[in-house]
């Protein structure tokens, strides 16, 4: 546990930045029509036995705006991918042409776009909460400080605004991802 203002403000500062870059993390798996190579990082093929990442058997790369181009290191990855980016969360349907796999991204209708929408903003939420969580957290330190006398009311109060400060800042940043992503989604 920090025992000094200095320490609980970094600490608070560290896992409000976290909560904002896994929001960035989430909101990149989001799929809004256009192509992106980080759209198959979560997709998991079976390996000599085990599930790793596609990107860990085969290359990544876009093709154009609307098609990402796999190209598996051995060919008889090709089938393995295929099954398993079919079977993926994400609704994609990918062409296999001898050792390539095309996977075009399907155009969004209005209602899909909606959903996601809906979806990036509970993600944003869900952050949001995090860093809320924290500041009480480091609150919840100050006051153990105060009541064990290792700072005064006033040194208490100071860092209380510090700490509130941050909340805002980065309350303020999640809210231009979220605004970012919400454009994304919509611009057909």
């Amino acid at each position: 546990m920090a025992t000094t203002i200095p320490e609980i403000r970094s600490s608070t500062e560290q896992k409000m930045r976290k909560s904002v870059e896994s929001l960035g993390a989430n909101l990149a798996k989001v799929r809004t029509g256009r192509a992106h190579a980080g759209l198959l990082d979560h997709v998991q093929v079976e390996y000599y036995g085990s599930m790793v990442p596609i990107s860990q058997v085969a290359n990544v790369t876009l093709v154009d705006a609307r098609t990402i181009g796999v190209s598996p290191w051995e060919k008889k990855m090709a089938q393995a991918i295929d099954k398993a980016i079919r079977e993926s969360d994400l609704g994609l349907n990918p062409t296999v042409i001898g050792e390539l796999i095309r996977v075009p991204m399907p155009p969004l209708s209005e209602e899909r776009r909606k959903q996601l929408v809906k979806v990036v903003k509970g993600e944003g939420e869900d952050a949001k909460v995090a860093v809320r969580n924290t500041r009480r957290d480091a609150n919840t330190h100050l006051k153990e400080l105060l009541k064990a006398k290792g700072i005064s009311e006033d040194e208490e109060r100071r860092a209380q605004d510090d700490i509130q400060k941050l909340t805002d800042r980065f309350v303020v940043e999640i809210d231009k991802l979220l605004q970012a992503k919400e454009q994304e989604i919509m611009t057909v």
